[in-house]
């Protein structure tokens, strides 16, 4: 592949952890609402920045578009099997609640739609780059299609959850799709940069990175459902030093958790350095894994500092992209090292 499809590969991936990064920060700074109304905001391609700039009776029209968009997806989730979900979700009053103006809330959340936009397009142009170029192989051509449709669904997702006001599982599962756009534009990435490293590693090493990877996923969905229960304690107007208190089993487990993950990744490493595999990217990964440590001891100990959550967030997202990345390198053989 040309250096300038790998490139833009890469730019590719760094807007789409933008896009991770922009929506911790939504969530944390609880934007999400800022604009009630998806793609535009407030009907605006560029948002209003006071009140005295919004359409009269905004709250009544985005609570009706709200319904409307709630209707449909509960029937949606009926066909699907999930009738008790959409029975709660259709008789739930508070969803049809809009909030009052707030210009900060509503630029931090099209600040988030724009990094979204870049890397939608930048997704499509990719596809497009590799249908005129690449379309002979086939592997290329079709993740990058696929990856084109997760963005799709992330978009719709994301209407989903403001439509919804931000009910806390649609929120995970949007961070649950984001990490597999992830996935799939790293895999993209190992196949156009097609660099054949040669390394004679055992396979209980290549299991039990493997095993490093699904606990490192396990443990970001587990991240994502003690957010979910914060969620649930900002809709109960419970202050943010009394979440910790508040927490029940999810959270104690996510901390217990982390324990696990640290062992395997530091085991990892000294096997490395023992059988002299030479395989940098171990100390980026145990590094990161020191750096989630540290700020889940801040959330412990520290009342959950707001600018503390999507640094965790973020770090999390990069430790598995890195794992992705370096999960090209045990196909092959024999006896140079990875840098």
């Amino acid at each position: 592949m040309s250096k300038g499809y790998i490139r833009f590969s890469w730019i590719t991936l760094i807007l789409i952890f933008a896009v991770t990064l922009a929506g911790s920060i939504v969530r944390t700074t609880g934007s999400g609402m800022g604009c009630p109304d998806w793609p535009k905001c407030f009907d605006q391609i560029i948002p209003p920045t006071s009140a005295d700039q919004l359409p009269q009776g905004y709250k009544d029209t985005y609570a009706a578009y709200r319904h409307k968009k709630i209707v449909k997806f509960t029937n949606l989730l009926e066909r699907i099997g999930f009738d008790e979900t959409a029975e709660k979700l259709r008789h739930d009053k508070s969803l049809l609640i809009e909030q009052d103006f707030n210009a900060a809330k509503t630029w931090t959340e099209y600040g988030n739609r724009l990094v979204g936009f870049l890397a939608g397009n930048a997704v499509l142009i990719l596809l497009i780059w590799t249908i005129i170029r690449y379309r002979s192989n086939r592997l290329l051509l079709g993740l990058t299609f696929l990856n084109l449709i997760f963005m799709g669904f992330e978009a719709w997702l994301g209407s989903i959850v403001v439509a919804t006001n931000l009910v806390p599982w649609t929120i995970t599962l949007h961070m649950f799709f984001a990490l597999v756009i992830i996935g799939v534009q790293i895999k993209i990435i190992r196949i156009a940069k097609n660099r054949s490293f040669q390394l004679n590693l055992s396979p209980g090493f290549k299991w039990l990175f493997y095993f490093s990877i699904g606990l490192t996923f396990v443990q970001i969905i587990l991240g994502a459902q003690v957010r979910q229960e914060i969620d649930f304690m900002v809709m109960d107007g419970v202050d943010r030093g009394e979440w910790i208190a508040g927490m029940e089993g999810d959270f104690l487990f996510h901390r217990s958790f982390s324990w696990l993950l640290l062992i395997v990744n530091l085991g990892l490493l000294w096997w490395n350095s023992k059988q002299n595999y030479g395989i940098q990217t171990l100390k980026w990964i145990v590094g990161l894994v020191v750096v989630l440590f540290l700020t889940g001891v801040l959330f412990s100990y520290a009342g959950m500092p707001a600018i503390i959550q999507p640094i965790h967030l973020f770090v999390a997202a990069l430790m598995l992209g890195i794992q992705f990345y370096a999960l090209d390198y045990f196909k092959y053989r024999s006896s140079s090292a990875i840098r």
